[in-house]
């Protein structure tokens, strides 16, 4: 199976030739692309002076767009499986044959969940509190229990690489692709993974910024549920 590594990187110059280290060191039989999502600081210089793989947005597009253009790289190129990990370095590159491995038994995607044995870095008390109110609410529009619903340490199959190539959405894209998925009959699993603490640079969600992030993915994950099926 082909099986590649998406990386979408936004000002991650500290932290992103590190990242790339560690699929060469722990899991060179993957290939990658980093995206480079209108970065600001060096991380394209980082890209280019070293010989990484990358593809440079001309603008920042987020998170959905950068993951987009990922999808469509994955689908031109024939991937059989695409993995979605952080540009800083949070998510163990160790657990990719276990998402992998998911997928070679039925699931459509997998989730790396840090809140199933709840090991390793488990996030501020702010966003392991809206982490639990979007699982509940997930809960109640799906019908399914999804611990981590804003993971971005995620693996999917050639199927969900076609879906996502045409049609990803921009805003809120994890807990709102979950759900469609679900929604669409498609299997959805998580397996347990420790994540690290960013050791590089900082996040620039802010309580006030995480409570308004809360409330917006809410809806959008409420309007994703009301949308018509797209499975026939």
């Amino acid at each position: 199976m082909k099986k590649l590594v998406i990386i979408p990187a936004y000002n991650e110059e500290k932290s992103i030739k590190q990242v790339v280290d560690n699929l060469e060191n722990y899991a060179n039989d993957y290939d990658y692309i980093i995206i480079n999502d209108g970065s600001t600081d060096n991380t394209q210089k980082v890209c280019k002076e070293n010989n990484l793989k990358y593809i440079s947005l001309p603008q920042n597009l987020g998170i959905g767009g950068a993951m987009q253009t990922g999808y469509k790289y994955a689908k031109e190129n024939d991937y059989d499986i695409a993995i979605q990990i952080d540009g800083d370095g949070q998510h163990d590159v160790t657990y990719l044959d276990k998402l992998v491995e998911q997928l070679e038994n039925g699931s459509d995607m997998c989730i790396g969940s840090r809140y199933i044995d709840k090991q390793g870095f488990q996030s501020s008390a702010m966003r392991r509190f809206g982490k639990n109110v979007l699982s509940f609410w997930m809960r109640i529009l799906c019908g399914k229990k999804i611990t981590d619903p804003t993971s971005g340490f995620r693996a999917c199959n050639k199927k969900i690489i076609g879906i996502f190539a045409k049609d990803y959405p921009y805003d809120y894209p994890e807990p709102e692709t979950i759900i469609k998925l679900i929604k669409n009959r498609y299997v959805v699993t998580e397996i347990p993974v420790i994540m690290k603490q960013r050791e590089m640079g900082k996040s620039s969600i802010t309580p006030i910024k995480s409570i308004k992030y809360m409330i917006k993915v809410l809806i959008s994950m409420t309007f994703a549920r009301l949308e018509g099926k797209e499975r026939k």
